[in-house]
């Protein structure tokens, strides 16, 4: 194989020598030059120069910026506010998540009442000198005797699952070594306190000293038992799929008798429902009674609760904006029984309290709105809906069915929002805590929700996020954000990056709502921005931008454009089919070689929103719009920053690497700054310090 090295670029940049090889491989009848393959391997001493010259290049450039310590001590300073989650009840003890300000990573506390002085229970900033250790998952067991956690290090999907008891003192493990090689996991405990469920997929074969940074594919996932003091050698693996592409959610019921089970075949949300009864047996076994309640990929399937044999679920089964319906496992012949029917805004959540209160969250036009049911007939029960500000989004609500009281958050881009308290017995809601950020000047800021058109005549929701003096003179630095896939709706959130932003640099956010998300079902928004019709996606995008153009929020010359994963594939697509349009890409930990994703960590689950690169009809869609096949000679793009983290076993750094390699490569005379930041000790994002989200 010839290789050859290119020269350090003499144009504006002085872009490090990359290697390229002459390797070809022929898909579908046409020849595919990846000259920069060898960038696929994360070990290799020379990937590690790459990477090293190119943060090396990164941070020279930013250091010069004049405005960059100015700009960060604002962000600290603002940034630097107490953080509180919802309280929650787990035996006998109320705990919440709070951040001091600045901590590393929040703190779980735990008090016997909600009147008590709190005491730390977990602290991850003791875990590790930079604050890189972080909390993964948890699980209480139902009498609330013991506390099950993963433990991601460097922002992995990997966790270690440790165990200990809540009494008080109890701060060590009751087991002597963690469980390993677990991912993609909730910690679901028998009722017995006996031992939990969870997922686990074998050892990679590449190596196991550095976990995160392998690119090994993850299948053969396996939901296994493990009993309490025993060795993880001795855990039962109660199902296997068939399919090693195939994984599985679950949950154990209200009562503790059934383990709830979806097969997952991708990341399409449509799922099967099987159930595991797990009653009345001294020890969990596969061989456990396991009803397939529906064994074809159809529909969501969501468990709210059970009583006996009643099963009620939540599920988009001929509704694509979801409804409530009930099963009876010892009348199948009566099938599913609507309880609450579809209606025109998206039903996201759905849980039970008092026994026998249903609390529904929908989403109407990207704005939250809560309501109250009765279980048994899905009537509405007054309050018909729970007290929130027009246009914050619940960010968390706390409660099961044995609590006679709920804790619920809202936040919107501008508030960092409240938590109340609702009192099922009274009815009665009180302001439970306000959080309050110093510096914040929220009264000169303002949200603005429009509508824009797309390409094809589609409405789309867009939130603006400015000051109430910002001056429709075209000239406003803009930032423009999206997603736009996996059924994820882009509610708002408080961000303190942004607001800092809007505040003290006066510039301006927006937020588009578009297609392949969630924010109006799967029929009308989610399907609409997959597959066949991902372009869909990146015309909404650009009709985000033409909007802020033409309604003189910005111009080309002061537009940035940013997403993330999903969203990283969102804007390198974009910098190549209309570079015309902004001043500026930032493209985070993206999915970028569209031909070879489903080869790496769990790149194979994403076929639901890409199709599959070897098949010839999805390859001749992926074709058009994969961002490192796209990328034009003699075409002046914008600033580009292209971001990955070192240890993002989700979307692996090469996907990063390639198209920065290539960009520099074919647009070596671009006037504008085309560079990489690779953040060490950090994955996908999940789990970052606060000092790795400042910086």
């Amino acid at each position: 194989m010839s290789t050859s090295t290119a020269p350090a670029i003499a144009g504006p940049f002085a872009y490090p020598q990359v290697r390229r090889d002459d390797t070809v491989e022929t898909l579908h009848g046409t020849k595919v030059e990846d000259p920069y393959r060898w960038l696929e391997d994360p070990d290799s001493e020379e990937t590690k120069a790459f990477v090293e010259a190119q943060n090396k290049l990164f941070y020279d450039f930013v250091a010069k910026n004049p405005d960059r310590s100015a700009f960060k001590e604002k962000l600290t300073n603002l940034w630097n506010y107490e953080k509180f989650g919802c309280p929650f009840k787990r035996g006998d003890k109320y705990y919440y998540f709070h951040n001091s300000g600045l901590q590393a990573q929040s703190v779980l506390y735990q008090q016997k009442s909600l009147d008590a002085e709190p005491v730390a229970f977990l602290d991850p900033n003791t875990l590790s000198d930079d604050g890189t250790v972080s909390l993964n998952t948890y699980g209480f067991s139902k009498s609330g005797k013991f506390f099950a956690y993963g433990l991601s290090a460097s922002g992995s999907d990997w966790v270690n699952i440790h165990v200990r008891e809540t009494r008080d003192g109890a701060t060590k493990d009751c087991e002597e070594k963690p469980l390993e090689w677990a991912k993609f996991t909730s910690l679901e405990w028998t009722h017995d306190d006996k031992g939990f469920f969870y997922n686990r997929f074998p050892k990679p074969a590449s190596k196991t000293d550095d976990k995160g940074t392998e690119t090994d594919a993850n299948k053969d996932a396996e939901l296994c038992y493990h009993k309490l003091g025993t060795p993880q050698g001795q855990d039962v693996v109660i199902y296997k799929p068939d399919d090693p592409n195939h994984m599985l959610g679950f949950e154990v019921s209200d009562d503790g008798n059934y383990l709830v089970m979806n097969l997952c075949r991708s990341c399409d949300p449509e799922r099967t429902l099987y159930i595991m009864d797990i009653s009345n047996n001294k020890e969990i076994t596969p061989t456990n009674k396991i009803i397939k309640v529906v064994d074809d990929f159809i529909a969501e399937w969501d468990y709210i609760t059970n009583e006996g044999s009643v099963f009620w679920l939540q599920t988009t089964l001929k509704a694509p904006k979801r409804r409530i319906v009930k099963y009876d496992l010892n009348d199948p012949a009566k099938g599913f029984v609507e309880v609450i029917p579809e209606s025109d805004d998206v039903l996201t959540s759905s849980r039970v309290v008092d026994n026998d209160k249903l609390i529904t969250v929908y989403l109407h036009d990207v704005k939250h709105v809560a309501r109250l049911h009765d279980l048994k007939t899905g009537k509405s029960l007054e309050p018909k809906e729970l007290p929130l500000p027009l246009g914050p989004i619940i960010g968390s609500i706390s409660g099961r069915k044995e609590d006679k009281e709920i804790f619920y958050s809202f936040s919107s881009f501008i508030t960092p929002g409240s938590i109340y308290r609702f009192d099922l017995g009274t009815m009665k809601h009180t302001v439970f805590r306000e959080t309050k950020v110093n510096g914040l000047q929220a009264d000169i800021l303002e949200t603005r929700q429009i509508f824009y058109t797309s390409k094809d005549g589609t409405k789309v929701p867009m939130y603006i996020i400015c000051r109430k003096d910002t001056p429709l003179d075209g000239n406003n630095v803009t930032l423009l954000y999206g997603y736009g896939g996996f059924n994820v709706s882009i509610t708002p959130s408080f961000a303190v990056t942004w607001l800092t932003f809007v505040q003290h640099m006066r510039g301006v956010v927006a937020v588009a709502n578009i297609r392949g998300g969630g924010e109006y079902g799967q029929e009308k928004w989610y399907d609409q921005g997959k597959l066949s019709k991902k372009q869909n996606v990146f015309d909404d995008f650009q009709a985000a931008a033409q909007y802020l153009h033409t309604h003189k929020y910005t111009n080309p010359n002061k537009l940035a454009i940013n997403g993330g994963s999903n969203g990283g594939l969102l804007v390198g697509a974009c910098l190549n089919q209309a570079p015309h349009l902004f001043a500026c890409g930032v493209a985070d930990v993206g999915v970028m070689d569209m031909y070879r994703f489903h080869k790496f960590t769990i790149g194979h689950a994403w076929v639901s929103d890409y199709g599959h690169p070897d098949k010839k009809e999805d390859w001749e869609v992926l074709r058009e719009y994969s961002p490192l096949h796209n990328v034009k000679e003699n075409v002046e793009y914008p600033a580009i920053l292209i971001t990955t983290g070192s240890h993002d076993d989700r979307v692996v750094p090469l996907h990063s690497h390639k198209l920065l390699a290539t960009l520099q490569h074919k647009a070596k005379t671009n006037k504008k700054p085309i560079m990489e930041r690779v953040e060490t000790k950090a994955g996908h994002g999940a789990g970052k310090s606060t000092k790795q989200r400042k910086d």
